[in-house]
């Protein structure tokens, strides 16, 4: 199975940069280029421990649906979230954070099997992991940034603005 994992050095509080991350409303702009939208589940907000999403979205020229369930949460230390209907044959995003001195380490650890066996393995190894890296990168990039400047207000509730 592949596996990519992406340490994003970011200057924000922790408990920030882990709310950012599982904020519905920044997923949907940081992945404008696939019009990715929340269609069922959790649409907005912070999704929680237990509560599923349902994204749709258009990759590779296909509009595609993937729905995964938060199945691990400890704030602000880390979540999981796991695939539980889509397009991969099986797929976990663990998200870890860390303290460090002026600001956080936040990684990504993404786990995928693609189905239809040895073509789905080459169609990895050809292309799909490095797609994969390059959308979880602009994700980051985008949590950074918006964690970094004044923007991260917009996407967490009031009352959390003392983070």
């Amino acid at each position: 199975m592949p596996s990519i994992r992406i340490v994003t050095h970011i200057y924000a509080p922790i408990e920030r940069v882990f709310d950012l991350s599982r904020s519905i409303d920044l997923h949907i702009s940081s992945t404008s280029k696939s019009q990715e939208k929340a269609i069922a589940g959790r649409t907005t907000g912070l999704i929680e421990l237990g509560e599923s999403v349902t994204w749709e979205a258009k990759h590779l020229g296909v509009r595609q649906r993937l729905t995964t369930t938060i199945t691990a949460f400890s704030r602000p230390n880390t979540f999981t979230d796991e695939m539980t209907k889509g397009i991969f044959k099986s797929m976990i995003h663990r998200h870890d954070f860390q303290s460090v001195a002026n600001g956080i380490l936040m990684t990504d650890a993404f786990i995928f099997e693609s189905p239809f066996g040895f073509v789905g393995r080459l169609f990895n190894r050809v292309y799909l992991t490095n797609y994969m890296k390059r959308f979880l990168i602009e994700r980051n990039e985008m949590i950074r940034e918006v964690a970094e400047s004044d923007e991260w207000k917009k996407h967490l509730n009031q009352g959390l603005d003392k983070l």
